[in-house]
Formats: C-alpha cells, sequence, structure tokens
C-alpha cells in the first residue's frame, strides 16, 4: 500500500468516525429533547430563549424574519428544488436528480410523522396568520436545513477553490440557522422544537448522502 492510498484510507475512516457520532449526537439529543420538553413538559429552556428573544423582537426584526421563514417554506423551496432538479436531469446525472427528490420528499415524510406522534401544541399568540399543525418538530427548520446540505454537498464536490466553499458553506449554516430562529421570534415554535428539527436533519441527511456516494461508487466501479 502507498503513502496515497494510506492518506485515503485515513480520511475515510476520519469522515466515518465523525459521521457517525454526528448521527448519534443527533439521535441522542432528539431523545432527550422529545422526552424533557414534549412529554415531561418541561418549559425552562423554552421560556428563556422566548424571553431572550420577546426583549430584542422589534418590528424591524420581525420583518426580516418573515422573510427568512418565507425562505424556508414549501412556496420557496418546491420551485427552487423542480429547478435544482431540472438542472441534473439536462446534464444527464439522473442518479443524483433522483437523490434529490428522495431527500427532500422523505424528509417531508419524516417531520409530518413525528408531528403526529408527538402531538405538540405550537405557542399561543403567533405573530403570523396561518400556522396550523403540530409543532414538534420544526417543518421549516428541517426543510431549512436539509435544503442547505444538499447545496453544501454540491459545493464541496464541485471545481470551486476551497476558500470560497468556505464562505458559501458559512452562508448556508447562517441561513438554515435564521429560518430556525424566525420560527422562535414568530412564534410559531418552540425553541426545543427547532433543534429537534436540526437533529432531525442531521441524521438524515448523513444516512442518505452516505447512500447516495455508495451508489455512486458502486456505479463508477461498474464503468470500470
Amino acid at each position: 500500500m502507498n503513502k496515497s492510498e494510506i492518506k485515503v484510507k485515513r480520511i475515510f475512516t476520519w469522515k466515518t468516525v465523525i459521521s457517525a457520532s454526528l448521527v448519534l449526537t443527533g439521535i441522542l439529543l432528539f431523545v432527550y429533547i422529545a422526552d424533557e420538553a414534549v412529554i415531561e413538559k418541561e418549559k425552562m429552556f423554552d421560556d428563556m430563549v422566548i424571553g431572550f428573544f420577546d426583549a430584542i423582537t422589534s418590528a424591524g426584526l420581525i420583518k426580516v424574519m418573515k422573510i427568512f421563514t418565507f425562505l424556508g417554506s414549501t412556496a420557496f423551496l418546491v420551485p427552487f428544488y423542480v429547478l435544482l432538479i431540472a438542472y441534473y436531469f439536462l446534464k444527464k446525472n439522473y442518479l443524483f436528480g433522483i437523490y434529490i427528490l428522495i431527500i427532500t420528499a422523505s424528509s417531508t415524510v419524516l417531520f409530518v410523522g413525528l408531528k403526529l406522534i408527538f402531538h405538540r401544541q405550537r405557542p399561543g399568540h403567533p405573530v403570523i396568520k396561518g400556522v396550523t399543525g403540530y409543532s414538534f418538530p420544526s417543518g421549516h427548520s428541517l426543510s431549512a436545513f436539509v435544503f442547505s446540505s444538499i447545496l453544501l454537498y454540491i459545493v464541496w464536490n464541485s471545481s470551486f477553490k476551497t476558500p470560497f466553499k468556505w464562505i458559501i458553506s458559512i452562508f448556508l449554516i447562517a441561513f438554515a440557522t435564521m429560518v430556525g430562529i424566525s420560527r422562535i421570534v414568530l412564534k410559531a415554535h418552540y425553541p426545543t422544537d427547532v433543534i429537534a428539527s436540526f437533529c432531525v436533519g442531521i441524521v438524515w441527511v448523513i444516512l442518505s448522502l452516505w447512500l447516495l456516494q455508495k451508489q455512486i461508487n458502486q456505479a463508477s466501479s461498474n464503468l470500470t
């Protein structure tokens, strides 16, 4: 085994360890939040975070948060995904286009199913209209996280220079975070709803992209 093969093996091992650790952490934190905040109805953390945002909320901040909430909605994300999938189909990269569809559709089914399981009621007096359904976990936050993760995967597998990749990554992480914060500020969700949705997103995205990479590697080996 030459030096380059050893380096590749080490990178793969570290990626596997980090990914597995994130999946395990996401699952454990989600279970903890579900038990404490939903089942046991412990509200100390939620009340503290909501109180913080109440103290700094202004009319201007609410307008900004409404924009981020829209960016995490199906009204924005679905057309974007249609264009993205169409782009990869036009490039004849059918596997990745189909996987984008599968990841987004399955994540939607997942959060809807979790809402039906936990039946957590939303906070009272939401700032925006049309807030219906159960609260736990946050669908907007999960959708924004999955959306950002897919774009991150695309960016880091592109030919962009590394500094540019990091700039885009920071922007996408900030975007998903702001969508989550917007749901708290607008009183559409509890803070624990948002954190739990990010936990679900971490687990779902890592497992989905692992399966995608496995399919890509298998397809490449079949061609050689």
